[in-house]
């Protein structure tokens, strides 16, 4: 017997807050892990599920009643990305995302991309996030591609142009959400990938924290792959991360 079998359903709140990474290579291992996954509401698909298995799998995941985080980092000029904003909408997904440092006339064309597109077809505009700066770089990554910078000032300044440009969220790592909140109060929704519980290894994610923490520092969502998706019961963990998140 699993260590939660029999338990009620946890479709609250709590359960709102996690989103599932499904960074696997095919359309099978991803339907396989959502409808094992069966008490997780919002699934990321980013660009390598994306990339094989187009929008086709994002109405699979509608199918099984998910909602879609399509995670591409969109960054390009102001019209084509304006113009893949209006494909997400018109895909229903729940979220997506697009760099910061693409600019505030790019994101500005993205929001009101979403918002013109979604009362045309008469859908929900998706929550757009710009995305700061990637968990895997340091202050000496940045410094690497020109920026002076340090990674928190660099964050605050980005989230800062989203904001300015309509953008309603932003994606950060677990260790700026607390002086993002302090800084924009309740005007940025924060997602934050790099979590890892306690019993999960770091792996390549450099500024992380554990689900508790991110979520007492403010997190409005957390973004969390390999710890679920790789154990050997990934609904076990799910519902280990639940169980930690409410006590």
């Amino acid at each position: 017997m699993s260590l939660h079998e029999g338990k009620t359903s946890m479709k609250d709140n709590t359960a709102e807050k996690i989103i599932v990474a499904l960074d696997v290579s095919s359309r099978e291992e991803a339907l396989s892990l959502v409808r094992q996954l069966k008490d997780t509401q919002i699934f990321k698909v980013g660009l390598q599920l994306f990339t094989v298995e187009g929008p086709s799998l994002v109405k699979n995941l509608h199918d099984l009643g998910k909602k879609v985080f399509l995670d591409l980092k969109l960054h390009d000029i102001p019209n084509t990305v304006a113009g893949a904003v209006r494909m997400g909408v018109r895909m229903d997904v729940h979220m997506m995302t697009l760099h910061a440092s693409g600019g505030k006339e790019m994101m500005a064309s993205a929001a009101r991309a979403a918002k013109e597109e979604a009362e045309e077809a008469g859908k929900k505009s998706p929550l757009l996030l710009a995305v700061t700066v990637l968990t895997s770089l340091k202050d000496e990554q940045l410094k690497d591609i020109g920026i002076g910078a340090d990674t928190k000032s660099q964050v605050l300044n980005l989230a800062g142009l989203a904001l300015q440009s309509g953008i309603e969220g932003i994606v950060c790592s677990p260790k700026e959400i607390e002086v993002i909140k302090k800084t924009y109060k309740k005007g940025l929704a924060v997602v934050a990938p790099g979590i890892r519980p306690k019993w999960a290894a770091a792996q390549d994610q450099k500024r992380i924290l554990t689900p508790a923490q991110a979520v007492q520092k403010g997190a409005d969502y957390l973004v969390i792959g390999r710890p679920i998706t790789q154990a050997p019961s990934p609904h076990d963990a799910f519902l280990r991360i639940l169980d930690e998140l409410k006590s």
